[in-house]
């Protein structure tokens, strides 16, 4: 038996934003849209990166790194869709030059492990840019959320890619140092 509640009121999954948030829902769709060009453009980075080292270590990490991305930029689409939004599917072709992928590219050519790590820590300097701004935005809290746990993996993996990039150049430098 249904109760004339029931009966009368819809059922809703509409996720739109409360008017209370200080963005509205196409400013939210628009934050998130630009994550996923910036997950999108890290993924397609991290793969061109793992193709052209040797190292199989390195290999991994960079798989990782773009298996990473492309499962944050899922995450960012199905938000979007949740609320009635076109989401993102594709990097940025500003986004990939700016933050440096084409560079990569020349990087990958000497095969110089040094420089496509340097290239990567770039790109990544502009994955962190994007989400801190973005984290700054008065988003719903669900999502406010979501963002910040993929700004905090984002923030490790920088330091990840620094790491091994200045391991990668102080051996490059002793190298030379020692053969002198």
């Amino acid at each position: 038996m249904i109760n004339d509640y029931e009966a009368t009121t819809p059922i809703t999954t509409d996720a739109r934003i409360p008017e209370n948030t200080g963005l509205s829902n196409d400013d939210v769709i628009s934050e998130l849209n630009k994550l996923i060009e910036v997950c999108k453009d890290g993924q397609e980075g991290f793969k061109i990166a793992a193709e052209g080292v040797e190292r199989s270590d390195l290999k991994s990490f960079f798989y990782e790194y773009s298996q990473q991305r492309a499962q944050f930029a899922g995450e960012l689409q199905t938000l979007v869709q949740g609320l009635g939004g076109d989401p993102d599917n594709s990097g940025s072709f500003s986004g990939t030059l700016h933050r440096g992928w084409m560079n990569l590219k020349s990087a990958l050519m000497g095969n110089d492990e040094s420089a496509i790590l340097n290239e990567c820590e770039r790109g990544e300097d502009s994955a962190k840019s994007a989400y801190k701004s973005a984290a700054q935005e008065p988003l719903p809290g669900y999502i406010h959320d979501v963002v910040t746990d993929q700004l905090r993996a984002i923030l490790q993996a920088h330091d990840r890619v620094k790491a091994l990039r200045d391991a990668a150049a102080n051996a490059k430098s002793s190298t030379v140092s020692t053969s002198r």
